[in-house]
């Protein structure tokens, strides 16, 4: 692939080396479509092989959302799909894996709520920055099934397990001070400053020793990487909670903007 593939990532390459992402689909608050998620597991392995890049700023359009988390529509299609799931488990998984996988720094620009694969993408980021006033949330139990994506992998590891488990397991929503607070994001920062100061320190990445910072990078991954069977487990789990009455309850629930009367809960 190359740029020109994507239908629903915008590029702005710049000086330095600073490759910026735009997620870009604001008429639905950038929500992940099959084609978007897709993209998603992409781009990575794209920027990594191109000899102009060295530094990754990832943000949502509009003012917003950095992306809203799955289509309702795509979600409920794969409710109950056996194929439909096992697919997007994959992609799950390579989104997660990617990331990690890229050798250029990855600076996520929070400027809006973020949800499902584009947390993930947020999160597993290198560095990320947050607008004080954008929330976030894992919603997984929300729909019925269990916190996969990429939470397990990486959510203890930033804020601790105390948190993550409270957090993971009531899907409430964390603003960005909060999020800086418990260490969940790298820096919080008022709206209108979020994406300068993302592209500030990517300028200050790319203009320094290349192989160190990479270096440094793949070195702490290592931490990271440690978690993986945990996460293939966590996404085990959640697909096979797709298979369930729980899902199609809580995606009805969503959709139709009401408490979820899940079957396990009668």
């Amino acid at each position: 692939m190359n740029y020109s593939d994507f239908q629903f990532l915008k590029f702005d390459q710049q000086e330095h080396g600073v490759l910026l992402i735009t997620i870009n689909r604001p008429e639905v608050m950038n929500a992940t479509n099959a084609r978007l998620h897709w993209e998603l597991t992409k781009i990575w392995t794209v920027v990594n092989d191109d000899p102009a890049v060295r530094v990754v700023v990832i943000t949502g359009a509009g003012d917003q959302a950095f992306s809203a988390g799955g289509d309702l529509d795509w979600i409920t299609e794969m409710v109950g799909d056996a194929a439909k799931i096992s697919n997007t488990m994959q992609e799950a998984a390579d989104i997660v894996y990617r990331i990690l996988d890229c050798d250029k720094p990855i600076i996520s620009a929070i400027n809006g709520i973020a949800v499902g694969a584009g947390l993930a993408v947020a999160l597993m980021a290198d560095i990320s920055i947050m607008s004080e006033t954008a929330r976030l949330t894992d919603g997984h139990v929300r729909l019925g099934v269990a916190a996969g994506d990429h939470a397990v992998i990486i959510w203890p590891l930033l804020c601790g397990m105390a948190k993550a488990k409270y957090y993971l397991m009531t899907a409430d929503f964390i603003d960005g001070k909060e999020a800086e607070r418990i260490g969940l994001v790298s820096l919080c920062a008022p709206a209108d400053e979020v994406l300068p100061r993302a592209l500030k320190v990517a300028h200050k990445l790319g203009v320094g020793s290349q192989p160190a910072i990479r270096g440094t990078k793949k070195a702490l991954n290592n931490w990271i990487r440690a978690a993986g069977p945990a996460f293939d487990n966590s996404l085990a789990i959640e697909m096979l909670c797709f298979l369930g009455e729980d899902a199609k309850e809580g995606v009805a629930a969503v959709k139709e903007k009401r408490p979820a009367r899940f079957p396990s809960a009668r």
